[in-house]
């Protein structure tokens, strides 16, 4: 697969064991077994090809390996920004190490629904397998099989009230949205998602956890954004990676009169 073949992808940052790049929204960042792709791993490959083999191997439902070469953590799908991965194993080890002892630091922007009334807080809420629906995660009740830890430090940026809601829009949903800051010190699947809905405060966009509301601000999908990244390489230097908005975001943001510093 060629360069032409894939989405255009920013590299933020580089050295001889990793990478720090800006993901597209709407690329997976490795196949499942049933998507068809082009996937952000075989950009990977193009870009870094001695990347090859480098990682862990995932399962496919019916039992396939999917190879997964350079990628140390994921984003979903309509997510987009700063993602790290890795070139050699030793840079795989070492930011496989530093994720498991939580020395990686992740920052997010997320709009999302609704007042949030206190400047800073903390979510503690074990994470687990939805019981009404396999495609999701919970951290409210009706979890089935076992629940896992999950903790995402939260900011308020911004709140403000959107007047230009649409006429087909129920009043019942409001017209308080908020700029959050959301930093998981886990790395749960859909952490961010599955907390802010756990609290009421659902991302704008989130087809899968707040179905019933629509789509604004000229968002096709989730408004949620990974920002910074910030990680030691192999030299002992500490790295920080600031991912620049998509135009979707960037203009949600304008649209409400949000200024980023």
């Amino acid at each position: 697969m060629s360069n032409k073949d894939i989405l255009p992808i920013e590299i933020l940052y580089q050295d001889a064991h990793c990478a720090v790049i800006n993901k597209p929204a709407h690329l997976m960042v490795h196949g499942d077994g049933k998507a068809t792709g082009p996937f952000l791993t075989d950009w990977i490959l193009v870009n870094f090809p001695e990347s090859k083999g480098v990682g862990e191997t995932a399962r496919s439902i019916e039992g396939d390996d999917i190879e997964r070469s350079g990628i140390v953590h994921r984003l979903d799908r309509e997510t987009s920004g700063a993602l790290i991965v890795a070139k050699t194993k030793e840079g795989y080890d070492s930011l496989k190490a530093q994720f498991q002892d939580r020395t990686i630091l992740k920052k997010y922007l997320a709009l999302v629904w609704g007042e949030v009334q206190e400047e800073f807080g903390t979510i503690n809420r074990p994470i687990g397998r939805s019981g009404s629906d396999f495609r999701k995660w919970s951290a409210q009740r009706g979890t089935r099989g076992e629940t896992r830890e999950a903790e995402t430090y939260w900011t308020r940026l911004w709140t403000g009230t959107y007047h230009d809601i649409p006429a087909d829009v129920s009043p019942d949903l409001g017209k308080r949205f908020s700029l959050i800051e959301a930093e998981p010190k886990t790395g749960r699947t859909h952490q961010i998602r599955v907390h802010l809905t756990a609290v009421n405060h659902p991302v704008v966009g989130d087809s899968l956890y707040a179905p019933k509301r629509p789509y604004l601000f000229g968002f096709e999908r989730l408004a949620l954004h990974s920002h910074v990244v910030s990680f030691t390489a192999l030299d002992g230097e500490r790295i920080t990676v600031t991912a620049p908005l998509p135009e979707d975001m960037s203009g949600a943001l304008k649209e409400l009169g949000i200024e980023m510093k």
